[in-house]
């Protein structure tokens, strides 16, 4: 057989047929022409195939949809993260393969949306996905994941601790994508991927099925996927340009591939100012393209990413500039920060980090300081959660700024709710010893320049050739102590694990330091460095105010004996130091408690001096005890005084006058029955043996055991005692009466004899007569 007769039938066969061709190929034509829809006609359309979920899905698409997300503006979050990821996959093949990219090089996310039509989509030009991986990937939490996500809500429903909310249960069934469901009543997923020829639709409404079909319609992806949402009644807030880019630069503005929003232009616009793209890239897109950013003159494209995620970067190659912007994005200020410390932690978990300390207090900084933190977390520059309560720092370091990015925190499938795992608490460890390792950063330098100060002065230097004045120009740490003193108090206070290295940065005034001087202050190493020889205790006194507590009785003999004493001013010092108990072995010695006590040389010699006082004077303490056992628990001779008459001080588990302040302050408004509970009368009234006040009352009471005056004196010497040493008078208008009492005897005036109206003219003639004059002179001031 001729091998060509066949090609020459064949050949018939065509021509035979070519006018049946034009003629099919002239009325699809025309009916495309008379169309008033871009879309193929309904015979042209592949039949979808449907596919249908297991049976549970609808419950699980309901625990998804109602309990998972506490905010449905994490939809575009996911949206955004999946494009990404699909962005990521593309360009690693990539590397090796450059070829893969094909026509379609440049990635990026582009949103559009259209309020008419009631939808948001999200198109990328990543990897794309076939028929089958449309299939496995958006159902897989219909074949793999659910049961078992199921099995173990019913598993966890039979215990005694069933959760209401079974968020916490979902880790790692993935399925951020149906977020989507959250705002949408119907998503269509189009997708092309390089393994696959054909363009394929995935469609659902979250019931019992989704359908999967070829895309016949003209609009094509290179590669890539894009996906539609039909919005529903109650979201149609999200379709528009202000509410899609907050949500793109609060959760997405750090990912690595552009992301653009596609708006309508307004007619007066020119084209080239509708395109956010550079020249050359504008003139090489010329047709309307899902694959690249358009072109079209109706529309336009703004990028909505410019913020570059910095902490990605080496440090080395980033300008303090840069540091300063980023941290002004972050801040809303146009601040520049007080410090900052860029990082990277590897071993057992990594992550990258930027923290910053501000150089101004936030405005609602005292509501927020103990809610919630500044630090953004991120997952591969995705932000999973911008506000922790109990998070990633600690309430004391609630005032820094700052993102942590890590690839290895297990996180649950909403992003929302981190999982309680010992990478989270590592990371956690982690950044607070990177914060207290900053702020000590501050505090070696501030050291240094004290420290030259000092050198500078010891070298004869005065005036202007002392290059280092704290008081006009404070060292950052000063600046950062002004700001956040009470910080670093409570964390003393709440953090056991680094209390010893946050005491090395608190800062006090003491008796050594000039209190002229706001930046003189000593940290408690320098008071350890210049203790004196065979000191026991660290000393501190509480009080109100700096003047009150330096011109105290309680510091007379330790200032004239060169002791250095503590002061403590703030409502938390207190606090702190019963924490503390001790620093570096050494303990705290209140010295407004009665167990005080000099170092062991000065002590003996003190006590030895008042030994034959002890004999003589136990009349008077016997009259003292008696006359006022409903306010003193104790009556002892007192080493410790030389200008002062007397001190009330506390024993030594009882109150410090300064604590009970605030403790009736603070505690059982109304309720005295409690408060007299609370408050017990464990005063030690100290006297002084020398005073000549004390000598006249002792001989008073040994002329006669029930002397009036003596009790007089005794009273008045307690009630000035009481009032110096910072308690609370508890009967005011008794310590005034008392007061006048002692005062119209020493002037010789009759309390009960009022003065008349005429006592006062009489007064006023001779007030006329002696300088007429002056009081002339005086009335025309007051008139004029």
């Amino acid at each position: 057989m001729d091998p060509v007769q066949p090609a020459k039938r064949y050949k018939r066969r065509i021509s035979t047929m070519i006018p049946l061709l034009l003629l099919l190929t002239l009325t699809l034509a025309g009916s495309l022409i008379h169309s008033k829809s871009v879309d193929a006609k309904p015979s042209e359309v592949a039949k979808p195939e449907t596919f249908g979920f297991q049976a549970e899905v609808s419950r699980l698409m309901d625990i998804i949809i109602h309990s998972l997300y506490s905010n449905r503006d994490v939809f575009l979050r996911e949206l955004i993260s999946n494009a990404a990821d699909a962005l990521d996959k593309i360009r690693f093949l990539s590397i090796t393969n450059p070829s893969i990219l094909g026509t379609q090089k440049d990635l990026y996310i582009k949103i559009r949306f259209d309020k008419e039509n009631k939808y948001v989509e999200v198109i990328d030009t990543g990897i794309g996905m076939s028929r089958e991986e449309l299939i496995t990937n958006l159902g897989s939490v219909a074949k793999s994941g659910t049961s078992a996500f199921l099995d173990k809500i019913k598993a966890s429903s039979d215990t005694k601790d069933a959760p209401t909310d079974y968020s916490n249960l979902i880790g790692q069934f993935g399925v951020g994508f149906y977020s989507a469901f959250l705002v949408a009543d119907m998503v269509t997923v189009t997708s092309k991927s390089n393994d696959d020829p054909k363009q394929w639709v995935w469609q659902s409404t979250a019931d019992s099925s989704f359908t999967i079909m070829e895309d016949k319609s003209p609009e094509k992806l290179v590669r890539g996927t894009k996906v539609h949402l039909h919005m529903k009644e109650d979201a149609m807030s999200y379709v528009s340009e202000e509410t899609l880019t907050n949500l793109v630069k609060k959760y997405s503005q750090f990912i690595n591939f552009p992301i653009y929003l596609e708006v309508p232009v307004e007619r007066e616009e020119k084209k080239d100012e509708a395109v956010d793209l550079d020249e050359e890239e504008s003139k090489e897109k010329t047709t309307v393209d899902e694959s690249a950013p358009s072109t079209d003159a109706s529309v336009k494209l703004i990028k909505l990413n410019e913020q570059r995620p910095i902490w990605t970067r080496d440090p080395n190659e980033l300008t303090k500039e840069e540091y300063v912007e980023f941290y002004q994005m972050a801040s809303k200020t146009s601040d520049e920060p007080l410090a900052y410390s860029h990082f990277k932690a590897e071993g057992e978990v990594g992550f990258k980090s930027i923290l910053y300390i501000p150089s101004k207090k936030a405005e609602d900084f005292a509501n927020s300081q103990h809610a919630f933190s500044n630090v953004r977390l991120f997952l591969r520059r995705v932000l999973v959660k911008d506000e922790f309560k109990e998070g990633l720092l600690p309430g004391y370091l609630s005032f820094l700024i700052g993102v942590v990015d890590s690839d290895d925190l297990p996180i649950n499938v909403s992003r929302e709710m981190l999982q309680q795992s010992r990478i989270f608490d590592m990371i956690k460890r982690k950044l607070i010893r990177k914060a207290l390792e900053l702020i000590r950063t501050l505090m070696v330098e501030d050291q240094e320049l004290r420290d030259k100060r000092k050198e500078e002065i010891a070298q004869g230097k005065t005036g202007d050739e002392i290059t280092v004045d704290l008081e006009k120009n404070p060292s950052r740490y000063m600046k950062f102590w002004n700001l956040y003193n009470k910080n670093i108090k409570f964390g003393v206070v709440e953090d056991e694990g680094n209390r010893q290295r946050l005491a090395k940065l608190l800062r006090y005034r003491s008796n050594k330091c000039n209190l002229t001087d706001s930046s003189d202050l000593i940290s408690l190493d320098q008071y350890m460095d210049r203790i004196k020889e065979n000191q026991e205790y660290i000393y501190y006194h509480a009080g109100e105010t700096l003047n009150q507590v330096r011109s105290s009785g309680f510091l007379e003999k330790l200032v004239e004996l060169d002791y250095e004493v503590l002061y403590m001013v703030d409502p938390l010092d207190e606090h702190v130091l019963q924490y503390m108990g001790d620093y570096e072995g050494m303990k705290f010695m209140a010295v407004s408690k009665d167990n005080f006590k000099f170092a062991e040389k000065d002590q003996k010699a003190e006590k030895k001096k008042i030994k034959p006082a002890k004999v003589a004077y136990q009349p008077l303490k016997d009259f003292i005890s008696e006359k006022l056992k409903d306010r003193v628990s104790k009556v002892k001779l007192s080493a410790r005084l030389t200008r002062s008459p007397s001190v009330i001080s506390a024993v030594e588990y009882g109150y410090s006058p300064h604590m009970e302040l605030m403790t009736r302050a603070q505690m059982f408004e109304g309720n005295n029955e409690m408060r007299k509970m609370m408050m017990p009368k464990q005063k030690v009234m100290e006297i002084n043996p020398f005073h000549p006040i004390m000598v006249k009352i002792l001989d008073l009471v040994l002329e006669n055991p029930e002397s009036e005056e003596a009790l007089k004196l005794v009273e008045l010497v307690y009630d000035a005692a009481l009032v110096s040493s910072g308690y609370f008078v508890e009967d005011s208008r008794a310590v005034s009466d008392r007061m006048n009492t002692f005062l119209a005897e020493f002037t010789k005036v009759d309390l009960s004899q009022q003065a008349s109206v005429d006592d006062i003219r009489e007064r006023l003639e001779k007030l006329n007569e002696s300088d007429k004059g002056d009081v002339h002179e005086t009335d025309e001031k007051e008139e004029l």
